[in-house]
């Protein structure tokens, strides 16, 4: 993939100011837009856009790899549609605009959106809606996706292979009775699905008319209790009577945790997908670059060879590589598709297989700043061995913010970064995120992205994920669209002095 020389922000739309408890869609979206248009940035970064399950991980438990989020969608952008009245929009019991409650945003805003669905359904008796149609004859994941969340909700949340055999079974017949039964509950979920995507492409649109690039985010597992595992069981290895799991996935013990990483989402069975050309991930491509300009891969290293742990393990230290059929499925990929506008995150155990993997197909990589100055110079992910294309960080959702990272860095750590900006010691460090800041756009890397709670200066308590524990994590928002205002001229300066 060609890139230019360029810098963005990583930034997740759940993070956006909102007075509805949650980042959404609506107005300071295309305040943020503005805002890197005017700092003279040229991408968005953002999580994967999925509706999501327990602990609202983007990552490890969305119910779809392809639809959108409801709680994204803008109670704002629904009354300027004529679906809701600004009167019937309450004040969100607000309790600390800094943090997403989820406990408290989930039946908020689906009430507000079940009012917004009774009004559509008004408008749809007088008329029909030609672009709802068309949305839903197109998205061939919708059918599916959404009699499982109707399927899900009559029965309270279990996982699918828990609902009567020959749904979990998906026998015909049963499905047919299903699609029946639960009609209107299907037409609501459609229609979330469609006003979700309606709302983002005019917001990519908007970004696109000011010359800002969306980088999306496509994690390479899915959720168990998803409707794509529901949809098609034959394409992950499973139990053949249980339906479980018979394998977890997972990462061996590395730089954020001694025991790995055991993320519980089913492995594919690859050999499965080869023989069908691979066409679901091809779907999932295809779908995925409606809505975003550049696909950064999770887990890319998981195309060569993925860590899968038996099921019922309490860790993922019992694992085992697996080889994937990483060449063929590029390789079909672009045949199908052509050039492949692709960002490899290739973090962790990184083999000599992997990087020829990556580079191939002349995908980017990426380079970490925080992970640089534990070891010694010849550590990959210090500036002096970046190759021009990739994209550098600061950190990723994954890290702790730099001034986070700084209070607790080791000494060694301190004084070998204090080595490598020219001064005698870490005292002399006045401000670690600006250090790190320009650091990263100074670098030869073609794109330098930062996290917005980096430019704003802010600690350890804006930390969007923490890999090691599950709960509290994804919740972090700034509060208002006029802290950007002072860090712009920043940008600004670095974007000119280093030609981003």
């Amino acid at each position: 993939m060609g890139l230019h020389r360029s810098s963005g922000i990583i930034l997740h739309p759940t993070s956006l100011p909102s007075p509805h408890g949650i980042g959404d869609l609506g107005a300071a979206a295309y305040a943020f837009v503005d805002f890197l248009a005017q700092s003279q940035q040229k991408l968005w970064q953002i999580l994967p856009l999925g509706p999501t399950g327990y602990e609202h991980s983007p990552y490890t438990m969305n119910f779809s790899a392809f639809a959108g989020n409801p709680l994204l969608i803008s109670c704002d952008r629904l009354v300027e549609a004529g679906l809701l009245l600004v009167e019937e929009i309450p004040p969100f019991p607000e309790t600390n605009p800094g943090r997403v409650s989820f406990e408290q945003v989930i039946p908020y805003k689906t009430q507000l959106l079940k009012q917004a669905y009774q009004r559509f359904q008004q408008q749809l008796a007088k008329g029909a809606n030609p672009e709802f149609e068309r949305f839903c004859e197109e998205q061939a994941w919708l059918a599916d996706y959404a009699l499982f969340m109707a399927l899900l909700a009559a029965n309270e949340g279990k996982n699918w292979n828990q609902w009567p055999p020959e749904i979990a079974h998906r026998q015909p017949e049963a499905l047919r009775a299903a699609q029946a039964t639960f009609q209107g509950q299907i037409a609501y979920h459609q229609f979330l699905q469609f006003t979700f995507f309606e709302q983002w492409r005019s917001l990519k649109n908007y970004a696109g008319d000011r010359g800002i690039q969306i980088i999306g985010d496509i994690s390479i597992y899915v959720c168990y209790n998803s409707a794509d595992v529901w949809s098609h069981p034959d394409l992950f290895k499973l139990d053949s009577q249980s339906l479980e799991p018979a394998y977890i996935a997972g990462v061996p013990p590395d730089y954020f945790s001694a025991t790995g990483q055991l993320w519980g989402n089913p492995v594919y069975d690859w050999e499965r997908l080869k023989e069908r050309n691979y066409d679901w991930w091809i779907r999932r491509f295809q779908a995925t670059l409606q809505y975003v300009d550049i696909v950064r891969i999770d887990h890319f290293r998981g195309f060569e060879a993925y860590w899968q742990v038996p099921a019922g393990e309490s860790n993922a230290i019992n694992g085992e590589w697996i080889t994937a059929p990483g060449f063929d499925f590029f390789e079909t990929l672009k045949n199908r598709l052509g050039s492949l506008p692709v960002l490899a995150e290739d973090l962790g155990i990184i083999t000599p297989e992997v990087e020829k993997l990556r580079d191939y197909f002349d995908f980017p990589g990426m380079r970490v700043l925080l992970f640089a100055f534990g070891g010694d110079a010849s550590n990959v992910y210090l500036p002096h061995h970046y190759d021009k294309n990739c994209a550098v960080y600061i950190g990723t959702h994954d890290n702790d913010t730099a001034i986070g990272w700084w209070r607790q860095a080791s000494d060694r750590e301190k004084q070998f970064l204090a080595n490598y900006l020219g001064d005698a010691s870490p005292a002399e460090i006045q401000e670690i995120n600006g250090e790190l800041l320009r650091l990263a756009f100074a670098s030869v890397a073609d794109l330098a992205i930062v996290q917005l709670q980096d430019l704003l200066g802010l600690d350890n308590s804006a930390r969007m994920n923490d890999p090691s524990t599950n709960a509290g994590n994804w919740r972090w928002r700034y509060e208002s669209s006029e802290q950007l205002t002072p860090v712009s001229q920043r940008l600004i300066a670095l974007t000119q002095l280093y030609s981003r």
